[in-house]
């Protein structure tokens, strides 16, 4: 192990050590094997090593066009889709363990705060994989795409930047398409996994918030907007366009207010 035996089952460096983690199975159990009770250790600046994020050499990383299918007629067209629902997921998990080890200094709250979500990503990895199975289908078996990791490594030295442009950009957008998935699913006789993606739903909601907490208490400490100053970062980071139909039960609940939900929708010309 890179590193010391005295710090192993500290839990920041234990974040750190699922997100080298290769095989996704393995990755999971180590989220889940997290305590909350360890020490924790808010200021210890980490070395990034090599290798992040740890990853098998299957699913095949392609352009996000390139995904494949996802016709709901087929049962394989139907894998497709759980599939890439799963490499999002897995995706958050990385995201959640990496924002756990990568900025230091914050509240303890925080790194709780977000070991909550990456258990919550490793939970719902594994019902989307065993649904997978069921259909005959392994994670692995069809290409993905890395867009949500790429976000990541664009902010990796910018706190509110993650904050403002992973839950709140690529996570929210989860709340505004999940509905309009699990309608297609549950129309072509897939309950099973409409009932996942309703398990996942309201969990994500739960994660938007809190990154909005964090996003805004960040703001506040620093005399920014918010809305401006995600405008902003949007900018910075070339993140993806805003576009509708947004879910704005869902993403009120998840803490937008009603200025942020204006500016969206003036953003995505609605």
């Amino acid at each position: 192990m890179y590193m010391k035996d005295k710090v192993i089952n500290e839990l920041r460096a234990c974040a750190l050590a699922a997100v080298l983690e290769p095989d996704p199975q393995r990755k999971c159990e180590a989220i889940h094997a997290i305590l909350k009770e360890p020490l924790l250790d808010v200021a210890t600046v980490f070395a990034e090593p090599e290798g992040i994020p740890g990853r098998l050499s299957k699913p095949e990383l392609v352009p996000p066009g390139k995904v494949g299918r996802r016709a709901m007629n087929t049962v394989e067209g139907r894998a497709v889709l759980i599939h890439a629902l799963a490499h999002i997921e897995l995706n958050a998990v990385n995201l959640a363990a990496d924002i756990i080890w990568r900025f230091a200094g914050m509240p303890a709250q925080f790194y709780l705060d977000w070991l909550k979500v990456a258990k919550e990503e490793a939970y719902h990895f594994q019902l989307l994989v065993g649904h997978l199975r069921t259909q005959g289908f392994a994670y692995g078996d069809f290409p993905a795409h890395n867009s949500m990791w790429e976000m990541a490594e664009k902010t990796r030295g910018d706190l509110l930047a993650r904050l403002a442009l992973v839950p709140r950009t690529l996570e929210a957008r989860g709340l505004d398409a999940t509905p309009a998935v699990m309608a297609k699913l549950a129309q072509a006789g897939d309950h099973a996994a409409a009932d996942i993606l309703a398990i996942i739903l309201h969990d994500e909601i739960g994660h938007v918030a809190i990154g909005n907490f964090w996003y805004k208490k960040m703001c506040a400490e620093q005399s920014l907007d918010i809305i401006s100053t995600y405008a902003e970062m949007t900018r910075k980071y070339k993140a993806p366009p805003v576009r509708g139909p947004f879910n704005l039960e869902g993403r009120r609940a998840a803490g937008f207010d009603e200025d942020e939900l204006r500016a969206l929708q003036a953003a995505a010309n609605i």
